[in-house]
């Protein structure tokens, strides 16, 4: 049986949820109708009036655009490459800072502080210490007796040193959820391994991997969606260089949407990638349920 609601009481439910479904429709749903509509017409930024209902075109485009394959394959590299470190780094923080010893707060701190930081911020900073003439880590580098890497200035260096920046700049905030994990844990199931003589490597491996399961699955899917929309580092370190070598799909969207002012073509881009991103997700959510079950 369904409860019977007061007339009132219905009003006030809706006007609470008003707002929220104003600003979805108006930032959500509004603007994907538009990036729909215009995928189909030549609709140049500079030209508004003047835009044709083309077809098909923008994406008989797409797949035969050399840009935008390589842009895409320096998307899916990124995320082949970060997921899996950024994650790592963050688990083996959250098991160094989950002892109960003084001054373990200190070090909690210190490693979540670059996630609360400006990528922009980092990306400079970070920029300025891989400058392959004054950088200081050439400079150390050179101090060890090694040769000086030209890192963000080569087109085989540049997306891997993008990739362990993000990696760092980012596990800050997983460190916490697998945090939240292990404090979950029962102690008791600790104690009954000593007990039995197991090792630390046997309790890692049978007690606090899956009891970290749950957890794990959901930072997978949060941060591999949250790594295909890759933009800040490339543009603020690179530009998408060199030799486009870290130009990400986001990037490429901007460059034809806002640089070359053709909004038909970086609207049918948008829908693609859309589409793409729905797929992962739902390949993801699915791989978690049947993990679950």
């Amino acid at each position: 049986m369904f409860k019977q609601y007061k007339w009132q009481e219905v009003v006030t439910a809706y006007a609470f949820l008003l707002m929220a479904l104003l600003l979805a429709v108006l930032f959500i749903v509004l603007p994907i109708g538009k990036a729909i509509n215009y995928s189909f017409t030549d609709y140049y930024l500079l030209k508004p009036h003047e835009r044709q209902f083309i077809g098909l075109d923008n994406y008989q485009r797409i797949f035969t655009d050399d840009l935008f394959r390589k842009t895409f394959l320096n998307t899916v590299k990124f995320v082949v490459f970060v997921v899996p470190i950024q994650l790592t780094m963050a688990l083996v923080l959250a098991l160094i800072v989950n002892r109960k010893v003084k001054g373990v707060g200190f070090f909690r701190t210190a490693y979540f502080s670059p996630a609360v930081l400006s990528l922009v911020v980092i990306s400079i900073l970070w920029t300025v210490l891989l400058n392959p003439n004054s950088g200081l880590i050439n400079e150390v580098l050179t101090a060890l007796g090694l040769s000086p890497q030209p890192f963000l200035t080569s087109s085989s260096q540049a997306m891997y040193t993008i990739v362990m920046i993000s990696a760092w700049s980012g596990c800050g905030y997983q460190m916490m959820i697998f945090l939240a994990g292990l404090s979950n844990i029962d102690s008791s199931q600790y104690e009954a391994a000593e007990l039995d003589g197991c090792g630390s490597l046997r309790k890692f491996r049978y007690i606090t991997l899956p009891g970290l399961k749950p957890i794990t699955m959901f930072l997978v899917i949060t941060t591999t969606i949250q790594a295909f929309k890759l933009i800040v580092q490339p543009m603020v370190m690179t530009g998408g260089g060199p030799d486009y070598a870290t130009m990400t799909i986001l990037q490429y969207i901007y460059e034809y949407g806002y640089r070359h002012r053709n909004i038909g073509y970086a609207s049918a881009i948008t829908v693609v990638f859309t589409v793409f991103l729905i797929v992962v997700s739902v390949l993801i959510k699915k791989l978690f349920r049947e993990e679950k079950a």
